[in-house]
């Protein structure tokens, strides 16, 4: 059984999901791929202990904060690759951004290759789906552009923002995926 409820944060409606025990999804409102790993309906349920202590994690968040992801139980529902890309999201620190070229070679050298696709790595990243706590946000093109966040290039600017990191030589480009998301009015 999977069980929801709703976060109100400054970068639009959150739905949080858990199994019971463990944090299962974090999507915004008209993100791409919300609830898709979730295998069944999920049950409107807001007094479940995961769910309170993922609320807190993210009004310290959004209050400025650096909360530590292993401070929450968190089981994202997903492949082998998937599950792998996703840890090593979780390395990548507050303030700092990595690129996709940059995990690829890090998810080649764990599986004993010689050389990954960016692009199954982006793949990875864009269906994560426990948003914000594992920070696929903190993930850019090798150039420096802002693509490919499946909430929109406008939340992915707002959390590195608020996370301090150097926007200076980040962009948003002209063409791409995931490039606007109209809630910042």
């Amino acid at each position: 059984m999977f069980y929801a409820t709703t976060y109100p944060s400054p970068v639009g409606l959150i739905t949080l999901a858990c199994d019971g025990d463990n944090l299962v999804g974090l999507w915004m409102e008209g993100q791409k791929y919300f609830g898709n790993t979730i295998p069944e309906a999920m049950r409107e349920k807001d007094d479940i202990p995961v769910l309170d202590a993922a609320k807190q994690w993210l009004d310290k968040y959004f209050s400025g904060g650096k909360p530590a992801i292993a401070e929450l139980p968190l089981a994202p529902i997903g492949g082998a690759f998937r599950q792998g890309v996703w840890s090593m999201l979780c390395e990548i620190p507050y303030g700092e951004v990595m690129t996709y070229g940059d995990i690829a070679k890090k998810m080649a050298l764990k599986m004993g290759k010689k050389t990954m696709s960016s692009q199954a790595v982006g793949g990875a990243v864009g269906h994560n789906p426990i948003s914000i706590i594992i920070p696929c946000h903190r993930v850019v093109g090798a150039n420096g552009s802002l693509t490919g966040y499946a909430g929109g290039v406008d939340r992915k600017t707002a959390l590195l923002t608020l996370e301090g990191v150097d926007m200076a030589k980040l962009f948003v480009p002209q063409k791409g995926t995931a490039l606007s998301f109209p809630f910042f009015q």
